[in-house]
């Protein structure tokens, strides 16, 4: 949703928005085309998915949609109606952790996630997944007068939620659900790179927000292997599953 920011700060600017869009369109396309091909060979059984499962999935198409709207508007100049969207998207945004965290335990109760993760491995992974987006995108909000930084964490947030995707595109019952994450975090790491890049070439240096967002990535995954190994979670899990 970037940029929820105040008045563009130099001819860098409006430059540089222009690939901002293009990323947008990028990692939403790639999202919705792993949840889409999924469904079209045949894994989904769409009559016996519980409706917060919908929900969820229309609050983040929502999402998508907004979040290259939001970037359009500001490629276009329209920050007064870009401002506007952006705290319907700052209320949405909540609604997308509720709805995830909500999701994640009803999944677990229900035996509703994929056998190559572990109970305690599934639970840390969505829960600490959907924290991060949420968490990336109220650090966007408070920077939104920090147009440069604005743009990039937001831009991280939905890189964050590319690992539902690749999740379902990459050959997890395989290779095995935690190699996958990793396999995931290298491949968010590659848009961060091409963030890298193209700071590189428009700033001379690569930003502040764009290490911050490559480290949360590492971060995130580290946190999830370990969290997942830990007792009290090992127990909830066992709770929340029966």
């Amino acid at each position: 949703m970037a940029t929820m920011a105040a008045a563009p700060a130099g001819a860098s600017y409006s430059a540089s928005q222009p690939f901002f869009v293009k990323l947008a369109w990028v990692l939403s396309l790639i999202i919705v085309f792993g949840f889409a091909q999924n469904a079209a060979l045949g894994r989904v059984n769409f009559p016996a998915v519980p409706y917060w499962v919908h929900l969820h999935g229309l609050a983040m198409l929502a999402w998508l949609a907004l979040f290259i709207t939001q970037n359009r508007l500001a490629a276009s100049g329209n920050l007064a109606l870009h401002r506007k969207l952006g705290w319907v998207g700052a209320g949405l945004v909540l609604v997308i952790v509720a709805l995830g965290s909500f999701t994640t335990v009803m999944s677990l109760a229900l035996h509703r996630f994929p056998p190559f993760f572990s109970p305690p491995f599934f639970l840390s992974l969505a829960l600490l997944g959907v924290l991060t987006f949420g968490g990336l995108v109220i650090a966007a909000i408070a920077k939104r007068r920090d147009t440069e930084t604005h743009r990039r964490l937001m831009a991280g947030s939905v890189i964050v939620i590319l690992e539902p995707a690749f999740g379902r595109l990459l050959p997890a019952p395989l290779i095995g659900g935690e190699l996958t994450e990793w396999i995931v975090m290298a491949i968010q790491l590659g848009f961060v790179a091409v963030i890298a890049r193209h700071d590189k070439r428009t700033l001379g240096r690569v930003h502040p927000a764009t290490i911050t967002i490559g480290a949360v990535a590492v971060g995130v995954h580290v946190l999830i292997s370990l969290a997942s190994r830990t007792a009290p979670v090992i127990a909830l899990a066992q709770h929340i599953t029966g």
